[in-house]
């Protein structure tokens, strides 16, 4: 009884001190992609607060924290330009109505139909964005207003700075695992930057994040079809963006504990988390890939490191602003420098010789696309890549063997799939001029599985009508005969002779 308390309390601590060292980092992000929006940093900091309390209180995937995010800033970026942040409210209000629309219609599953080569390029594409992304706290406006690379002592200074965060974070975990790595980190450089009298960026040069408790707040804006017809196409943009993140996300989170999160239920965390947002004058956001592996690495694995993460981050804004503005940014570039590394796949280059150059070729390309437009383009793609690649290979597979009844009557028995990709082929192996009068084809061994199967075999059926032959089209399911309209009472349907066949059904096939 005293070790369950113990242990109890063991994991309570963990999620506790995880939840701390997750705040010190949204703060930075937080505001990052707040500017990125074109908003206040405390729209930001508000998003990312009520993004990580609800997601986490009604059930989202234990250790996975969500906030304001790059990803979707990028799309509120016009929007805020051209029709103001109170537009912006509102959209967000109709992303989180879609995103539990989706959620209670139980779509979450379908990511499971993700392959795996666009898990890797997402995983390895979102490390370089994030790698990416703290060059900027590298640079430093000059007098003429553009910002240059630091240098001299400034640059030396941030460098050892970093360097020694990592540092901790790499060799503390070697000795204790009593305190997370990255606050005992963030901690120690804090000391030596004030104790020491050293002149770098902290916190509070970002931005001003002092603020009270987000208040009740109903959107001003014109409620007509007009506003409906601004807000909707940003608002699906927006909740396909934050699913997608927040699905992968779950999936990453998954793999890492070995545990399986609830894709539906996810879904429907982050739509009231947003829709919570855009009535309290939060940005909104999705899962945050970088601030989870910073969690779960740290041992927060339950849904009090993500409330602990939320509330934290609030009394930051409330009270400890001053004592947060004196954090370095340096500490905070190394720790997301050290979720870069833990992040980033380094197996897949390994893999590179050992899988089909086709998955290469996808990892690489959701990568690569993941860098220069977002998570979701990236996704997207890889999807309809990989799809392709597949339907192209699977064309290939398609052939018949013939067979010379003593009646006279040729029988072709078809193997392979018959899909859009293989039909011209399909078409190409048979030569109804040079068949006997009485031909047959056996379809037992193929799988009929689209529309466009169906109008091969209705084509090829036309084909031996105009050549005077009697067609034969045998072992077809129900489902097909009843599509196959110039073949007509050439089809003769006999299931019966291979039960085991049965077209498009996936319980049988």
């Amino acid at each position: 009884m005293f070790q369950l308390y113990y242990d109890h309390a063991a994991k309570t601590k963990d999620d506790v001190l995880s939840g701390l060292t997750v705040a010190f980092a949204l703060v930075p992000e937080a505001v990052a992609f707040a500017f990125v929006a074109g908003v206040n940093p405390l729209v930001g900091l508000y998003g990312a607060f009520m993004m990580g309390l609800v997601t986490s209180l009604v059930g989202g995937r234990p250790g996975m924290i969500s906030g304001a995010t790059g990803a979707m800033a990028v799309v509120m970026v016009s929007l805020v330009a051209m029709h103001g942040v109170e537009y912006l409210f509102i959209t967000i209000i109709l992303t989180g109505l879609f995103q539990m629309m989706f959620g209670a219609a139980k779509f979450g599953k379908y990511i499971r139909m993700v392959p795996y080569p666009v898990m890797l390029g997402f995983v390895n594409g979102l490390a370089i964005v994030i790698f990416l992304a703290q060059m900027d706290h590298f640079k430093v406006e000059g007098a003429d207003g553009v910002m240059h690379w630091l240098g001299g002592n400034p640059l030396f200074t941030m460098l050892g700075l970093v360097l020694l965060t990592m540092a901790i974070m790499y060799f503390l975990p070697k000795i204790t695992r009593a305190i997370p790595a990255g606050l005992a980190a963030i901690i120690a450089i804090s000391a030596i930057v004030i104790f020491g009298g050293l002149d770098t960026k902290s916190v509070g040069d970002i931005a001003d994040i002092s603020g009270g408790f987000p208040t009740l707040h109903i959107p001003e804006v014109p409620f007509t079809l007009e506003t409906l017809y601004i807000i909707l196409p940003y608002a699906i943009i927006l909740a396909g963006v934050g699913l997608i993140e927040s699905l992968l996300t779950m999936t990453v989170v998954d793999e890492m504990t070995n545990t399986r999160g609830h894709g539906n239920r996810v879904s429907m965390g982050q739509g009231l988390a947003n829709t919570i947002n855009g009535f309290f004058g939060g940005m909104g956001g999705c899962a945050m890939i970088g601030q989870t592996m910073i969690n779960v690495s740290s041992g927060g694995l339950r849904n009090l490191s993500g409330i602990s993460a939320a509330l934290f981050l609030l009394i930051f804004i409330m009270f400890a602003s001053d004592l947060i503005a004196l954090v370095p940014v340096a500490a905070l570039v190394g720790l997301m420098f050290m979720v870069v590394i833990g992040t980033f796949e380094w197996g897949s280059f390994n893999l590179l010789n050992k899988v089909p150059h086709e998955d290469a070729f996808v990892g690489i390309l959701v990568a690569v696309v993941t860098v220069f437009t977002d998570l979701a383009t990236a996704v997207i793609v890889g999807v309809i890549a990989t799809a392709l690649v597949f339907a192209w290979k699977q064309a290939r597979h398609i052939y018949i063997t013939t067979e010379d009844r003593t009646d006279g009557s040729r029988v072709h028995k078809v193997h392979g799939p018959l899909f859009f990709a293989s039909v011209h082929r399909f078409g190409e192996l048979f030569d109804p001029e040079n068949d006997p009068e009485e031909v047959y084809i056996d379809c037992a061994m193929s799988r009929l599985a689209d529309h466009s199967a169906i109008e091969a075999i209705d084509n090829l059926a036309e084909r031996y009508k105009k050549a005077g032959k009697h067609l034969h089209l045998i072992h077809l399911s129900s489902e097909c005969t009843k599509l196959l309209t110039t073949a007509g009472d050439l089809v003769e349907v006999n299931i019966k002779e291979d039960p085991r066949y049965h077209v498009a059904d996936d319980k049988l096939a």
